[in-house]
Order: structure tokens, then C-alpha cells, then sequence
């Protein structure tokens, strides 16, 4: 039997734009991009799907365009979910094992970890992700991983992301419209974090931050785990709305004006550049100074910093962030930015891109911090595969069209829905059996084969 991970689909819906990704992983364990789209995203507001009908649209054209590129009809995808419903917990839970001397299992690990599921919620939320920050082996503190000690009781501390069931589902009936599965829905600071933090950051303690066009996510990590998570409502498209009624231009004219000429400093910018806006209409030109520029651009960046610095200070591990701050996302690459989070926070700054994790041959576009969600989502995928394999027969055909071409196929089938926290008992045995009927066929023909041989 062969395993049936070998491709990953990943879309990212954002504010500004849709990105869907396919990819896979090679022999040295990089990941390859074998094709990328981006589209515009109009029915999407800070995260969270307003317009579903845009929004479809969006999906059906990213996803017509990847699978065009790349040859490969896939039906199953893991999306990116942010907004400002997203909020994140800690909790703590225990289990008394039947026996001291036995040793701790995954199975412990997962009762535990369904335990977390019946935390009482308010109307209308459900958990997106339980994550096991660290363990307690009758009173033995700081256990990473406890399978295969012996203990009577198991207790874990874990960070719980929560969020609205209605922005989940009109997500889910997004992806379903355009005839496709959502395999996993990830929250998207944990996506980019994958796609940009060494281990050696994390292990020391880090904080990421991704500046989007409608929020700015945060994950905050140390010694290894994740330690807090966060989405602030506000991005770069807030900037750009200050821009455009501050200098009564246009919406266009002021989000060309901030990536072209746009700085977060004001005492960097230049007193005696200007800049000339065409008039609406036919009017008067607009002439616009630098420094009047900056000023707005670091004024509104400011309250954004501000928001994040006290997220990370509710995280509890604000003073042991040694690797400091990784910016990424779209709104990372405005001038001066690292200066001034560096001079907000006291804290080292770098721009964060994908491409410690990306092969030589995904190709140079790919490994811009605007991608860096969407990579972050294929590299989520393959760890999901790798925890839950798939297997097929040897003599089933590989589904692969040819390059430049979509007719016909049947789609390549990934992994069933929902993460390792969430599977349910009822599920695991259902797949569990799938799996042992499918083996107990495949024996069954061999010893066929042979009686009819004899």
C-alpha cells in the first residue's frame, strides 16, 4: 500500500486578497510550490466573510487557476480562519489513571484533550484548536512529553483558541460552493508562525506578528509552545483609509501612496519631496509632502503597536521573548517599520519570510512575507497528513492530469476532517475500521490468487 498525502491545498482568505497554494515535499524535506494564485478578495471584512457570493467568486478563480497551473484536481483544502471573534484561554485538566505502573499512552493524551471540548462556552462559540502547552506526572512539573512514563495522574496545562460558529460555517460554505472540502480550518498566526519561526526562536521565546490587510495576528511563543494568540481588528487597510481622508484623495490613490512612498517614521521622511496626485474629475492636482505622509502612516501604526504590545505583555512571557519580535504579512514591507516597532518595544525586529521552509525551485515570488500565511497553511497540512496517513493500494491508479489541462479526472482524496484534538472517539473507530477492511481485502485476494494457483 502507498501512503496518499503527497499534495497539500491551502487557501488563505483575506481581507485584500484570496491565495490558494498547492504543494509538496521533497525529498529533503522542503516544501515545493507547484502553483499559486492570487485574486482580489471583496466580501471579506477584517477576517470574516460578509459576502458570500464574492467570496466564491474569489475561491472559484484562485482555485481554477492553481489547478490549471499545476495540473492537479484536489477536492480537499486547509483555509486559514482569523477575525476579531477569535480569542484565545488557558486551562488546565487531569486524568487518574487506572494503574501507577502502566505507561502513559497517546490514548491518555487524547482523553485529556477531549475533556478540553466541554468547557463551558458562551452561545454561539466553539473551539478551533486545543494545544497541550505542558504536562504534570503525579506533582513532576514541565514534562514536554510524558508518553511512556508511569504515573497515577496526568494533568496538562492548555491554550484553547475559540471563535464564532457562524464565521466558521459561512467559511466552510465558501470552500463548499466551489465544490471543495474543508479538511482543517487553522488559525492563521499559527499558519505563518510554521512558515517563518525557526525552532531556535521559539525555543527562546518569540513573538509574531502579521500585519494583514484587515487584522494584524499575534502569536507569542516560548520554550517550544505557543503560548498566547491574538487578532487585532485593524491592518494596513486602516491606514490607507487615514491616508485617504487625511489628503481627500481617492482609496486607490492612497493605498499606491503608501506602498510607493510611504514610510512609519515621520523624522525619516523626507521636508522637501512631494508628490502629485491627479485631481478627481479633471481638478486641480494634489500635492502631497512626505513628511505629511509618514506622519499619518506612523500615527495610526502606533495604536496598532500599542494593541499588540499589550497582548504580548497578557501572554505572562513578555520579558523572556529573547529572539524578540518576527514581522510578516503584507503590511510588514512599509519603510521603517522595524525601527519603529523596535522603538515601541525595545525589542529586535527582522522581517519574516517562508523561506527556510521553500525549495530552491518554488521560485522567488513564493517567498514574500504576503505568503507567508498561505505557506504556512501547506506545511499545517503535511503535519496533519503525518499524523493522520491515508493508504491506498499499490494498484490503484495516481490521479494526475496533464500539465495545462482540467478535464476530466477524478480529484485526489486527502485526509478525513478535523484536527487530531477534535477527532471523536466514534470517528477514530470508524476510520480505524475503514482501514482494517480495506487491509482484510487486500489479503483476502492474495490468498485467492494462491488457492486458484494450487
Amino acid at each position: 500500500m502507498a501512503q496518499k498525502n503527497e499534495y497539500v491545498a491551502a487557501i488563505d482568505l483575506g481581507t485584500t486578497k484570496v491565495v490558494a497554494l498547492v504543494g509538496k515535499k521533497t525529498r529533503g524535506g522542503k516544501l515545493h510550490i507547484l502553483s499559486h494564485s492570487k485574486t482580489p478578495s471583496k466580501g471579506i471584512k477584517r477576517g470574516v466573510v460578509l459576502n458570500i457570493d464574492e467570496t466564491v467568486k474569489a475561491i472559484q478563480e484562485t482555485i481554477e487557476e492553481v489547478q490549471l497551473q499545476s495540473g492537479i484536481i484536489f477536492d480537499e483544502v486547509f483555509v486559514g480562519i482569523a477575525g476579531q471573534h477569535i480569542k484565545s484561554l488557558r486551562n488546565r485538566g487531569y486524568i487518574n489513571r487506572d494503574s501507577v505502573d502502566d505507561e502513559i499512552v497517546k490514548e491518555d493524551i487524547q482523553a485529556l484533550i477531549r475533556d478540553m471540548y466541554k468547557i463551558p462556552l458562551e452561545a454561539g462559540e466553539e473551539i478551533i484548536h486545543v494545544i497541550p502547552q505542558s504536562f504534570i506526572v503525579d506533582n513532576e512539573v514541565g514534562v514536554k512529553n510524558p508518553v511512556g512514563m508511569s504515573g497515577g495522574r496526568l494533568e496538562a496545562n492548555f491554550h484553547i483558541v475559540i471563535g464564532q460558529v457562524a464565521s466558521a460555517k459561512n467559511i466552510e460554505k465558501c470552500i463548499n460552493r466551489v465544490g471543495l472540502k474543508v479538511e482543517e480550518l487553522i488559525l492563521e498566526p499559527l499558519a505563518s508562525s510554521a512558515a517563518v519561526l525557526t525552532e531556535d526562536e521559539m525555543e527562546a521565546g518569540v513573538a509574531l506578528i502579521d500585519i494583514g490587510g484587515g487584522t494584524t495576528d499575534l502569536a507569542v511563543y516560548y520554550d517550544g509552545v505557543v503560548r498566547h494568540t491574538a487578532v487585532i481588528p485593524f491592518g494596513g487597510n486602516v491606514i490607507t483609509t487615514d491616508i485617504k481622508e487625511g489628503c481627500s484623495i481617492l482609496q486607490r490613490q492612497a493605498e499606491a501612496l503608501k506602498v510607493q512612498y510611504g514610510s512609519a517614521l515621520g523624522d525619516l521622511a523626507p521636508e522637501d519631496k512631494i508628490v502629485s496626485i491627479p485631481g478627481i474629475s479633471g481638478r486641480e492636482p494634489k500635492e502631497i509632502s512626505f513628511k505629511k505622509l509618514a506622519n499619518i502612516i506612523q500615527s495610526r501604526m502606533e495604536e496598532i503597536i500599542d494593541a499588540v504590545a499589550f497582548e504580548i505583555e497578557s501572554s505572562g512571557v513578555a520579558d523572556k521573548l529573547s529572539a524578540g519580535i518576527v514581522v510578516t504579512g503584507g503590511g510588514s514591507l512599509l519603510r521603517h517599520l522595524p525601527q519603529l516597532i523596535n522603538f515601541k518595544t525595545g525589542m529586535d525586529v527582522r522581517i519574516g519570510q517562508p523561506n527556510e521552509h521553500l525549495s530552491a525551485d518554488s521560485g522567488e515570488e513564493i517567498n514574500h512575507p504576503l505568503y507567508s500565511t498561505a505557506v504556512g497553511l501547506v506545511l499545517k497540512g503535511f503535519e496533519y497528513y503525518l499524523e493522520h496517513p491515508r493508504y491506498i493500494q499499490d494498484d490503484e491508479p495516481e490521479v494526475v492530469v496533464e500539465r495545462k489541462t482540467v478535464s476530466a479526472p477524478q480529484a485526489v482524496k486527502s485526509a478525513p476532517a478535523q484536527s487530531f484534538e477534535e477527532e471523536e472517539p466514534r470517528k477514530m473507530a470508524s476510520r480505524k475500521s475503514g482501514l482494517f477492511d480495506s487491509v482484510k481485502k487486500k489479503f483476502t485476494e492474495i490468498f485467492e490468487e494462491n488457492d486458484s494457483e494450487m
